[in-house]
């Protein structure tokens, strides 16, 4: 499978993002949410979880039949199962061939192929994702970077920023995660402000 790779390229550093993003928080801001209308830090681990289970096995056909919540709701173990269920989830999407990933399937009220869907998909993360580095900051943390270089990572990648992960690849974010390592430390922005509009 070729034509697809990409795809599942971009599940495969999606889930490491989403990982990255819930180490970032600390235990006891678990239930905080930024207004009453909003989810809590947990909430959204929880639909994160229960949401992808849903789309995976509903409208990808792949079911893990596995419950999608940990037994334990702490940040750890809601990130060792969530790096345990998409692991599985992507060697199965790693196995399909091109046609499957072709085929047209129901999605809510409509047919759409399974690419499409799995683009929705990592979009529908990348958004919630989102939602989580603003609660981060809110709550006045330093942010590692997701996609390039954050304020925290030497601002503006043209001022020479630097892309900094908290960990370099999921195995080493739940080793360190589960005996409560020490974050690398960052530069902070520099001299030069984090905008393209100073």
């Amino acid at each position: 499978m070729t034509r697809y790779l990409f795809l599942t390229e971009t599940y495969e550093t999606e889930r490491q993002k989403i990982l990255g993003v819930w180490a970032m928080f600390h235990d006891e801001e678990m239930q905080w949410r930024p207004e009453p209308r909003a989810r809590s830090v947990h909430e959204q681990m929880v639909h994160q979880c229960v949401s992808e289970d849903n789309w995976m096995k509903n409208f990808l056909g792949i079911d893990l039949s596995e419950p999608p919540l940990p037994a334990l709701e702490t940040r750890l173990e809601f990130m060792k199962k969530y790096a345990a269920a998409s692991s599985l989830r992507l060697a199965r999407l790693q196995s399909m061939p091109e046609s499957w990933f072709e085929e047209s399937v129901p999605f809510f009220d409509v047919v759409r192929s399974r690419a499409w869907i799995l683009v929705r998909r990592v979009a529908h993360s990348a958004h919630h994702r989102g939602q989580l580095t603003t609660y981060l900051r809110t709550l006045g943390h330093q942010l590692y970077s997701t996609y390039g270089p954050t304020a925290d990572t030497g601002g503006l990648a043209q001022n020479g920023a630097r892309v900094i992960y908290q960990y370099a690849d999921v195995e080493s974010l739940l080793r360190a995660e589960a005996y409560n390592s020490d974050w690398p430390a960052l530069p902070g922005s520099g001299a030069q402000p984090p905008t393209e509009r100073p």
